[in-house]
């Protein structure tokens, strides 16, 4: 029977994933990632050139399926901070191997530059119509809702390595989600007429 290389190519970055979510670039083993596909190593050289192009590709299958997976609404940004938020607590893997990025492919983009440019545009047109705070550049103001969004991930100081503190309770995350979406508010909501300086 031929080989399917399309699926032998999901299988591969299926447990490429979860080798970079748990040990980055330098810690990952190609033989692990072959064995748990149950395919050849060889096969990743072969589909994906060498281990740095093969993170390269998880990480950009990762970002775009989350930019997919939480609804961008430019009239929600809290909300839409809300939203990220909670899908990085269902897949803590995302901001690991995220972390992952950073440490060891700082000069990558990582991140879907066409669907970030996208939001940033109608960042722009909203704040041009005066729905959001005009006092930064469209992609500052896309970033700090972002960041907001990702913080407790990556500065508390009882997050574990999985990205969320296992032992948070409901009350806790729903505190944590609170903030997250208050601060996206403060960040984007535009100045009423007594507030301005």
């Amino acid at each position: 029977m031929p080989r399917d290389s399309s699926a032998t190519k999901a299988r591969l970055l299926d447990a490429a994933f979860t080798e970079f979510a748990a040990h980055g670039i330098a810690g990952a083993r190609v033989d692990r990632i072959a064995e748990a596909a149950g395919a050849n190593k060889r096969l990743i050289y072969v589909y994906f050139g060498n281990k740095e192009q093969l993170f390269d590709e998880v990480l950009r299958q990762a970002m775009t399926a989350g930019a997919e997976s939480v609804p961008f609404d430019v009239e929600d940004l809290p909300g839409y901070a809300g939203a990220v938020f909670d899908h990085l607590v269902a897949r803590p893997d995302l901001m690991r191997l995220r972390l992952w990025k950073l440490l060891e492919r700082p000069s990558t983009t990582g991140l879907e530059p066409d669907a970030f440019r996208r939001k940033a545009a109608e960042v722009a047109v909203a704040q041009e119509r005066g729905g959001l705070a005009p006092e930064m550049r469209p992609d500052d103001l896309l970033t700090m809702v972002l960041a907001v969004a990702q913080a407790w991930f990556s500065a508390a100081e009882d997050v574990d390595p999985g990205g969320i503190n296992q032992s948070w309770s409901r009350e806790r995350l729903a505190l944590h989600r609170s903030a997250v979406v208050e601060a996206a508010r403060r960040i984007s909501e535009p100045k009423t007429a007594e507030e301005q300086p």
